[in-house]
Formats: C-alpha cells, structure tokens, sequence
C-alpha cells in the first residue's frame, strides 16, 4: 500500500470536509468487502507458499528427516512439523 497526496487526488471540498475529523495523519480507507483480497493474494506469496510446503511434505513422504527439511528451508523444526502435521 503506497500513500498518496490527498491534495493531488481529491477535490479540494471533500480535503476541506476530511480536515474538520483528521488535522495531521494518515487515513486508511479499506477496500469494499466485495473487493478484499486474501492475504498474499495480489503478490501470489500465498501460492508460493502453498508450492513450498507441498515439497516439504513430498520429501518427508519420500524418507527425508524433519531436521533435513528444517536446515534445507531454513525453517524451524517446529514449523517443518506444522506444515507436515496440517490437517
């Protein structure tokens, strides 16, 4: 989320209007309900992650060690189990 100028953006009534609630600040403005997007949505980090836990888990089917599989992704052991466990 990148911040903008209200100023540059806005019309010059609704900035006027937004000063009497908020003098100095930032404003977050949530998207529509119907336009939330999941977290890692847009950037796909979700998918990514989703990708890498399905190999942890083929790997430790295929006989690899939670500890293997820990130092191998740089996780920890406790969270190589969570994601082998998952339900």
């Amino acid at each position: 989320m990148k911040y903008q100028n209200a100023n540059a953006i806005l019309p010059k009534e609704l900035v006027e209007e937004l000063r009497k609630y908020v003098q100095v600040g930032y404003l977050y403005i949530p998207a529509k309900e119907e336009e939330h997007k999941s977290w890692g949505e847009l950037s796909g980090y979700r998918k990514e992650l989703a990708k890498r836990n399905a190999r942890i888990i083929a790997e430790y089917r295929g006989g690899a060690a939670v500890r293997e599989l820990a130092e191998r992704y740089h996780l920890s052991t406790y969270a190589i189990k969570k994601i082998i466990y998952q339900k």
